[in-house]
């Protein structure tokens, strides 16, 4: 059975353009303009009322580590005192220097000697960080937060 040679180079053809379309369809894949980091924090934070943290972490960005400082004031119900290890992502970073700033959070948590501590900060220049981990003490907080983060 003899094959038409128009059709074998149609089909050929088509062979060639699919993936091309294909290209064109899927999704960019992220822009290296806009690069991700992994975040590393541990913070201790206390409070009545109005609350307060401190700690140090480490971003990993592009191969190169950044230590960093954060404190922060979160205002609502607040009490108790805890220790948490955060680790996470910070997304959308055009510059490290953008990852220094003031972020913003809305949230809560519960902890009793022991419990899980959960977090989503967005700074003004548009970075996100999502962090979680363990966190030990006694805490109760539903509060707005502010959090400052600075490069060493």
């Amino acid at each position: 059975m003899r094959q038409n040679p128009e059709r074998r180079a149609r089909v050929l053809r088509w062979i060639a353009v699919l993936p091309l379309a294909f290209g064109l369809i899927a999704p960019p894949p992220p822009s290296f303009a806009q690069a991700a980091g992994q975040v590393r924090v541990k913070i201790v934070k206390a409070g009545l009322l109005l609350g307060g943290g401190a700690g140090r972490g480490v971003l990993t960005y592009r191969g190169k580590t950044y230590p960093f400082r954060v404190t922060g004031l979160s205002f609502g119900i607040t009490a108790g005192a805890t220790v948490g290890r955060l680790d996470g992502w910070a997304s959308d970073i055009r510059d490290v220097s953008d990852f220094a700033g003031t972020y913003s959070s809305v949230g809560g948590g519960f902890a009793l000697v022991g419990g899980a501590n959960g977090v989503h900060l967005r700074n003004e220049k548009g970075v996100t960080i999502v962090l979680q981990g363990p966190k030990a003490g006694l805490e109760l907080a539903a509060n707005i937060s502010q959090v400052k983060i600075s490069l060493r």
